[in-house]
């Protein structure tokens, strides 16, 4: 008898594997239909023996003091600033656009002031900001839109930001000084041996069953358990009942190069050429020293695994209807990119866990004191008419040998 059966060992359902093991004292079967562990985030050493990640690029960084800490407890940290170039009119510019971006790209020679003031000249306002493109657009105006933004977008997510909600912009910020990190967060960091190893050490503990290359519908009628954790697909989990709610995939294309260095940053993007988006090095990202060096391009794709849930209203509407469902099943919790349907980095996801957990553990404790109460209404009245039998029921006292009996 499992307490709890967890379908995907990723950051949703290993962090709660953990918790619900370590400090709940829970048995857990954690399942998943890939052969590994750790999700999207899973690392591995290539046949070189250079440390790779499997499904594109994962940096940590977050501003949650709580997930850094939860999670150096099983890894140790290297410190890391993550850094973007993007290929523009035939060479590399720093993204998100800064100073040094426009003086490049322009040939100018502007200060912070200068090239605040060359944004406001080029940005055109927009009243009501609903897309991708007025989300740019009324930054950094048209042709600072078309030379990083529009084609890059139409790449990654297979329709124009014009078509797009204008959070997906957003999250990349345009900055005035000559600060070239991709994120600003408290802590950026990577784990120092890889995520893999991280994953491992969250799920050494002896409550932790794991079945990998499993699909939890084949063993779901052949095992006890109590409750399920469920972070796949929630359209899926439902047999797709109201139709397939859309995801953006990817296809990796992994190289090893016979050179200690390939390119001059972590991640170069190509807004405009050719049919990847961009192109990682993980030596960067790593810290590991080697003689060659691996990379990986990237090619969106509308079908494959599921990666990246599409942000548009209409997409919204679907997923509510299967919120509804996902609300109403009993001793199922929905956790998880996937299983809600949102944009989560990987620091976000962890917390969702953190917070999945306390609050599972919060109705364990009413559920407890519920049954306690019904315990003492059920003593309480038990003694009340024991007292009631004592006194006859009018106060007068009963035989001693009545209440022996």
């Amino acid at each position: 008898m499992y307490d709890f059966l967890i379908v995907g060992a990723g950051y949703a359902g290993s962090v709660l594997a953990e918790r619900l093991a370590r400090e709940a004292g829970k048995q857990v079967l954690l399942v998943d239909r890939r052969n590994h562990i750790a999700g999207n985030a899973y690392d591995l050493y290539n046949d070189d023996g250079i440390l790779i990640h499997k499904y594109g690029p994962h940096i940590f960084h977050t501003n949650s003091k709580e997930v850094f800490e939860y999670l150096g407890q099983f890894t140790e940290w290297r410190p890391y600033e993550h850094r973007v170039e993007a290929s523009v009119d035939g060479q590399l510019v720093p993204i998100p656009i800064n100073l040094d971006t426009i003086n490049k790209l322009y040939g100018l020679n502007l200060d912070s002031f200068g090239v605040e003031e060359f944004l406001k000249k080029v940005a055109e306002p927009i009243e009501h900001v609903r897309t991708s493109e007025d989300q740019v657009v009324s930054k950094v105006g048209r042709e600072l839109y078309e030379k990083f933004f529009k084609n890059y977008t139409k790449k990654q997510w297979g329709m124009d930001p014009s078509e797009l909600d204008a959070s997906v912009a957003a999250r990349i910020p345009v900055r005035t000084n000559r600060d070239n990190r991709y994120f600003t967060d408290t802590y950026q960091a990577m784990p120092l041996h890889g995520y893999t190893r991280m994953f491992e050490r969250m799920l050494a503990h002896p409550n932790i069953h794991i079945m990998l290359n499993t699909d939890y519908r084949s063993i779901e009628g052949e095992i006890d358990y109590k409750e399920m954790i469920y972070t796949g697909p929630v359209d899926e989990f439902f047999d797709n009942c109201y139709g397939k709610l859309p995801y953006r995939s990817l296809e990796f294309k992994h190289e090893t190069h016979n050179v200690s260095v390939f390119q001059p940053a972590p991640v170069v993007n190509y807004p405009n050429e050719n049919l990847y988006t961009r192109i990682t090095e993980f030596k960067y990202l790593t810290g590991q020293e080697h003689l060659k060096t691996s990379i990986v391009y990237e090619f969106p794709l509308a079908e494959g695994d599921p990666y990246y849930p599409v942000p548009r209203p209409e997409n919204q509407e679907l997923y509510k209807k299967y919120k509804a469902l996902a609300d109403a099943m009993p001793g199922v919790h929905f956790v998880g990119r996937l299983a809600t349907y949102k944009y989560y980095n990987m620091d976000q996801v962890a917390a969702q866990a953190l917070t999945m957990f306390k609050k599972i553990m919060g109705e364990k404790q009413e559920e407890h004191h519920a049954a306690a109460d019904r315990a003492t209404v059920q003593l309480a009245h038990s003694f009340a008419m024991a007292h009631k039998m004592r006194t006859n029921g009018n106060g007068s006292a009963l035989p001693h040998e009545y209440l022996e009996h």
